[in-house]
């Protein structure tokens, strides 16, 4: 089933099955919305799709989230009046005690995979994937390991 609802300027899209819930943090909404059509399909678990600093910080402080995959290159996210990338993100949720614990898949197109253990250093994710992603069954698997599936 896929819910689309248009909120404040921003888009989530809901896809539920299963009591895994994952939120892709993306400001391509096509790329993000076949993304989770993709994810949904292979492993039957609820996505959440957005791309809005309140809505990333509330559903994951909210307990309302599993695990992350984050894209690096967010150009609309601000924080206190300051541009922040995906990797600023995930390292406020990693050393936030509420969020610490929420697994991190950081996502790029703009970076080498020789920058992998870098980002991974200094966003503290977990995990690291170059765009576009060509093997969601890795993918899932890997969300599967990270959420001890």
């Amino acid at each position: 089933m896929l819910l689309v609802d248009y909120t404040q300027s921003s888009i989530i899209v809901i896809l539920k099955k299963d009591n895994l819930r994952i939120l892709i943090v993306e400001d391509d909404y096509l790329l993000a919305k076949g993304m989770a059509k993709l994810i949904e399909r292979l492993s039957g678990y609820q996505v959440l799709v957005t791309d809005k600093l309140n809505e990333i910080v509330q559903l994951c402080q909210g307990g309302e989230v599993d695990l992350v995959i984050m894209d690096v290159n967010l150009p609309e996210a601000h924080w206190e009046d300051k541009d922040v990338s995906g990797v600023d993100i995930s390292c406020l949720l990693k050393t936030n005690s509420q969020t610490a614990e929420i697994p991190i898949i950081l996502i790029t197109a703009y970076a080498l995979e020789s920058e992998r253990q870098s980002l991974l250093e200094i966003s503290h994710a977990d995990e690291f994937y170059l765009k576009p992603i060509t093997d969601y069954d890795d993918l899932i698997q890997t969300i599967n390991r990270l959420c001890g599936y």
